[in-house]
């Protein structure tokens, strides 16, 4: 896993500690996202590309709990 990542959640988040986070990784030749879980930081981590988080982000918001 690339230590050099910075990694951020969701504003949405608050003080909630079971949280998805993410970092953007923008290296020649393309942009990465990683994801990974908030309580499991050493885990393996979920890389995808741009479109792949693009086409994700709609389905996640159709799917979340309201509060």
């Amino acid at each position: 896993m690339n230590t050099d990542l910075h990694w951020f959640k969701s504003s949405y988040s608050g003080d909630q500690g079971e949280c998805v986070e993410i970092a953007i990784a923008q290296t020649a030749p393309a942009t990465t996202i990683h994801i990974r879980d908030s309580k499991t930081p050493t885990a393996p981590t979920l890389t995808v590309t741009p479109t792949t988080w693009s086409a994700f982000l709609p389905v996640a918001r159709a799917f979340a709990l309201p509060e």
